[in-house]
């Protein structure tokens, strides 16, 4: 890609996320939010085959959709009320519309459907940008008017999320799909409580991006992109592979990493407001997640000295991606070790 296209291209998506996250009026946030999507078409589709095509078209169709129910909803809003303010949400109808909007820009169930694909379409690093960062500006859109959102709508969008979420990532054996249900899940998580606590919805979020990014990261220095070439990694370096193994068992949400902090609170938080079966089915649920992870973290270290590798050596590190492990691991450490910090 050229460098003044790719200039473009991330401003496009800097400028948008920002221009959603500071906005007071609908229709700003929805400019902002069209053109975060048009900026990263482009990104999916520079790949040079028929999958990429396929999932850029996927993502178009999806968030344009998506846009065109925030139009409605937020020009309903205004019809009934006379207010464009984000904050005003204030009628049921497009409430409603608004959630199930945000969520499809998002990928969270019943609205999923789009997420896997595309991720499977996609480079490791846009599969990164679409996880973390492309969720930004419909997360803060769903923070900013969670004083309206309706709990009979979040909570079972939320637990259908987490069941889906782990359901599907236990069929899956390429890791973009496989961390695409892992997001989906999260968002789960983030969903069921932005209507109760919107605070600890937040930190949820912003915690799971802090684990994926080093996640990604580390996965695009291996060329890793099935379960059965990450059973490889100990060979060519011991540190990522001892890094993403504590990335997993963090996400899972495995004491005392940094992964079971929000889940912990949320947990709270339901139990608070007296919601315990929900509490209950939220934890039974989580355990599907937990078996992809640690089926993947046993396919990580069941090839460590003195066992043998069984599978065909697919790729090899360069020099530089050995510089990038180095600079990486602190950073997930840092990521993975913030409970204990709190603790002490």
């Amino acid at each position: 890609m050229p460098p003044l296209a790719l200039l473009m291209i991330t401003l496009g998506i800097i400028m948008g996320t920002l221009m959603v996250t500071s906005a007071n009026h609908w229709l700003t946030a929805w400019l902002g939010l069209e053109l975060n999507m048009i900026s990263v078409i482009p990104i999916i589709a520079k790949q040079k085959h028929l999958r990429s095509t396929e999932s850029a078209a996927k993502y178009f169709l999806t968030q344009a959709t998506a846009s065109a129910l925030i139009l409605f909803a937020s020009t309903l809003n205004a019809w009934q009320t006379g207010s464009w303010d984000i904050t005003q949400l204030n009628n049921k109808i497009p409430s409603a519309i608004m959630i199930t909007a945000l969520t499809m820009k998002m990928g969270a169930a019943p609205m999923h459907f789009w997420l896997p694909e595309v991720l499977q379409g996609s480079t490791l690093t846009t599969a990164l940008l679409i996880t973390t960062w492309q969720k930004i500006a419909p997360i803060t859109l769903l923070y900013m008017t969670s004083n309206h959102a309706k709990s009979n709508i979040t909570l079972p969008i939320g637990l259908l999320s987490i069941l889906i979420g782990g359901w599907g990532g236990i069929n899956q054996t390429q890791l973009r799909k496989m961390m695409a249900y892992s997001s989906i899940a999260h968002l789960g998580w983030t969903i069921t409580v932005i209507s109760i606590t919107p605070n600890i919805a937040l930190l949820n979020i912003i915690t799971y991006m802090t684990m994926s990014t080093p996640f990604f990261l580390l996965l695009t220095t291996t060329s890793s992109k099935t379960l059965q070439t990450m059973t490889t990694t100990w060979s060519h370096s011991p540190t990522t592979t001892v890094t993403l193994t504590l990335l997993l068992f963090s996400m899972a949400g495995l004491p005392p990493l940094t992964g079971f902090t929000p889940k912990l609170l949320i947990l709270n938080s339901l139990t608070t407001h007296k919601l315990n079966a929900m509490a209950t089915m939220m934890a039974l649920l989580s355990l599907l997640s937990l078996v992809f992870y640690l089926r993947t973290t046993y396919l990580l270290t069941s090839t460590t000295p003195p066992t043998t590798t069984q599978s065909t050596m697919l790729w090899r590190l360069k020099p530089h991606h050995n510089q990038a492990t180095t600079a990486l691991a602190p950073i997930a450490l840092f990521n993975i070790t913030i409970l204990p910090a709190l603790l002490t």
